[in-house]
């Protein structure tokens, strides 16, 4: 798979600008590619799902200027799907209408992508998924869904461990003798979190005081915080939308309370906007997280030059990781669908069954190898923390020590 860079897209300019006034018509092109991409751009949920877009529109733009897939242009069929409805219609629209597209991109959300990517499968759609996390999009038994991303199970099981690997040794305490909480939102990400945080606590040996799940979409979590602190939370596992992260930490701090660490999961936490409002009380707080732009280049070859391509392209910095994520998973696919040498479905699925790409060679360090449920399995977070720099707050990679460019600091603040 090709390097994102400048080169080919010089090559393909000069090429249009140097080409003679007059030559004699060349064969017509071969038809483009139109690939769907269903995303959150509006309401709550669209900063993130708009970085996550950006990413797969630079995977696009990369394998374009390289020839496209089998000689053919990509062009991507934007739509905005803020919520479940304008998940399915809008998945319905790309699947069925007149442009009827030959594959979907998603999602960022799971609450986008399990309704969007069941009106895939029924219209036998292959539905391809960049970002969003609830296991339960994957365990459906549905054959035309695949899976780029890691799963909430990989997200919980990487958090627990920190607990249990990272933190309780830095604090010189045993495991067991910490009182740890997971709090989440009802949404289907944060329930799948949430219940494979607390199955993996046990499977640890350890008790968690409380599993606490709050009404999604929450204009305030004080309630949650009393309850937090009333248990005497020394460690706190949470797992919301984007925005529930400040309004957890101004709850925190109007309560003059904080827990010896929070881990996050995702979404907001790798935000900078996030760590921008929050301020230095943020510093600290950890996330079982997508791969950071500040990690260990020799597990991840390119995050930086993503980052580069990424300022040239939109003029301003990435805003979070979910960008990178949605790269590296739209190259898997693309690359599979010109392996397949059509885009016959059961072709395709054939080709995303039989990539075989080693971790460690991806911007994100993730390889590639799908399981017959449409999982990739080389996939994994990373563990990730705010700490304050020359520039102020940013996200680095701390664990696993291959991965770490910062050794994990045990405490908030």
């Amino acid at each position: 798979m090709q390097r994102i860079g400048r080169r080919a897209v010089a090559a393909a300019a000069i090429a249009a600008a140097t080409a003679p006034l007059g030559a004699p018509a060349r064969a017509q092109a071969p038809a483009e590619l139109r690939l769907g991409a269903i995303f959150p751009l509006s309401g709550p949920l669209a900063p993130l799902g708009d970085e996550s877009f950006r990413g797969l529109e630079l995977a696009v733009e990369e394998r374009n200027a390289a020839g496209g897939v089998l000689g053919r242009q990509v062009r991507l069929q934007r739509a905005d799907a803020p919520d479940e409805a304008a998940a399915a219609t809008e998945a319905r629209r790309l699947c069925t209408g007149p442009e009827r597209v030959a594959a979907l991109f998603g999602s960022f959300s799971s609450v986008v992508a399990l309704p969007a990517s069941q009106v895939a499968e029924g219209a036998g759609v292959p539905f391809l998924e960049l970002g969003a996390i609830a296991d339960a999009f994957i365990e459906r038994g549905f054959r035309w869904c695949f899976r780029a991303s890691p799963r909430a199970t990989d997200f919980a099981q990487l958090a627990v461990a920190a607990v249990a690997e990272v933190l309780a040794p830095a604090m010189t305490t045993a495991p067991e003798a910490l009182r740890i909480a997971i709090a989440h939102e009802e949404a289907p990400g944060g329930q799948s979190v949430g219940a494979a945080q607390e199955a993996e606590l046990r499977v640890r040996g350890l008790q968690p005081v409380e599993r606490l799940a709050y009404a999604s979409r929450a204009a305030d979590l004080t309630a949650a915080v009393q309850r937090l602190r009333g248990l005497e939370t020394q460690l706190l596992l949470h797992t919301g939308a984007p925005g529930d992260e400040a309004l957890l930490f101004r709850a925190m701090r109007e309560a003059g309370w904080r827990p010896r660490m929070v881990i996050g999961t995702a979404g907001g936490y790798g935000f900078t906007e996030t760590a921008r409002s929050i301020g230095h009380g943020f510093a600290g707080a950890m996330s079982a997280d997508l791969t950071p732009f500040a990690v260990n280049e020799r597990v991840a070859p390119g995050a930086r030059a993503f980052a580069e391509a990424y300022l040239r392209r939109y003029g301003a910095e990435p805003r979070s990781a979910h960008g990178l994520a949605t790269f590296v998973g739209a190259r898997l696919f693309l690359e599979a669908l010109h392996r397949a040498g059509g885009t016959e479905k059961e072709r395709l699925r054939a080709a995303i069954l039989a990539l075989d790409v080693a971790e460690g060679t991806t911007p994100t360090g993730w390889g590639a190898r799908f399981d017959e449920r449409g999982q990739n399995q080389r996939a994994r977070p990373v563990l990730c923390q705010w700490q304050a720099g020359p520039q102020g707050l940013r996200q680095v990679a701390v664990w696993p020590r291959e991965a770490a460019v910062a050794d994990p600091v045990a405490r908030l603040g």
